[in-house]
């Protein structure tokens, strides 16, 4: 079989290296799964091969190049992802995917996904009615649904934000803290106050809190209420029973989204008890409108040493140890 060599030119070193994570492993795996030979330096990748096979590749860098290009930083899952789908010829998905650019604008700032993943998870939330967000800490998963939901409400989509969480907090005894339940809850939505704050600015926020457009509201409050032309975000859905989730779910009303979000490997509930998030997830894995998203810790967008942690945690479970 005739062999062909093609050289892909890129603008600096550091943006060739950008492509494959700076991790020359990775092209080993593009050699075994596409039958070319890789040479990688300084700002060029050459790749040789059977031609249909260098033709494979070279789309394959193309479309993280032009990922790279709108800002994203390119992730070992964007990598994987990205891969994947070419060996599996589905590249008019990755260019649907790629075409154009995710602009998220607010008063404050724009928000531009940082990796393919977290793009791919704002056009979930932007198609089905129901989403999960599954994974580690900062993978982006609860910042984006903030964005998502802010987006629809400027846009006059929406007439309301209800943002909620479980009262379940590690170590903590909610009972012992001060005031009522929705007082002693607010303390750990912070991040969720701190989302709306960047995008809108405090004023506009608290004056849209004020007037009760956007409602922070412990998982309790929910009982018994129908959410329509709403954004409901339900944060840390880890520590929320079977029970809690079910409820949480069937509260879901016309012309209304819900996002929810948490990791199934920080669970804080008693060790008898079941996470709803966790059953949740085999139960509607085959609902084709509700969409089950799973970042993992090569999405994370947070210190680089954050990543290292998370996987050295997930090293150590994955040995039998206890959670």
């Amino acid at each position: 079989m005739t062999s062909i060599e093609k050289k892909l030119k890129f603008q600096t070193p550091r943006v060739a290296s950008q492509l494959y994570c700076g991790k020359p492993e990775l092209l080993k795996e593009v050699e075994k799964q596409l039958s070319v030979d890789i040479v990688a330096r300084e700002n060029w990748i050459q790749i040789t091969g059977p031609e249909a096979s260098v033709k494979q590749s070279e789309t394959f860098f193309d479309f993280l190049d032009q990922a790279r290009a709108q800002g994203m930083d390119i992730r070992k899952s964007d990598f994987d992802a990205v891969l994947q789908q070419v060996i599996n010829g589905r590249t008019k998905a990755l260019e649907t995917l790629i075409k154009d650019p995710l602009v998220l604008k607010f008063p404050k700032r724009k928000i531009i996904p940082k990796t393919l993943n977290q793009k791919r998870y704002l056009e979930a939330i932007f198609k089905k009615e129901v989403v999960f967000g599954i994974g580690p800490a900062g993978t982006g998963k609860t910042y984006l649904a903030m964005a998502a939901a802010i987006n629809a409400l400027l846009k006059g989509e929406i007439e309301k934000i209800i943002l909620t969480r479980p009262a379940v907090e590690a170590g903590e005894a909610l009972g012992f803290l001060p005031g009522d339940l929705e007082e002693k809850i607010t303390p750990y939505l912070r991040p969720l106050y701190d989302a709306i704050h960047d995008m809108l600015g405090k004023e506009n926020a608290e004056k849209l809190m004020e007037k009760g457009v956007i409602e922070i509201a412990p998982l309790a409050y929910m009982r018994g209420r129908t959410l329509s032309k709403a954004y409901v975000i339900l944060d840390e859905a880890q520590n929320t029973s079977p029970e809690q989730m079910m409820m949480f779910l069937t509260r879901l009303g016309d012309n209304s989204r819900m996002i929810v979000t948490g990791d199934i490997t920080q669970i804080d509930l008693p060790r008898k008890q079941e996470s709803g998030l966790r059953q949740i997830t085999q139960i509607l894995m085959h609902i084709p409108e509700i969409e089950l998203f799973y970042f993992e810790s090569f999405d994370v967008v947070r210190h680089p040493l954050v990543q290292k942690i998370i996987e050295a945690y997930e090293h150590y479970r994955s040995e039998g140890h206890p959670r």
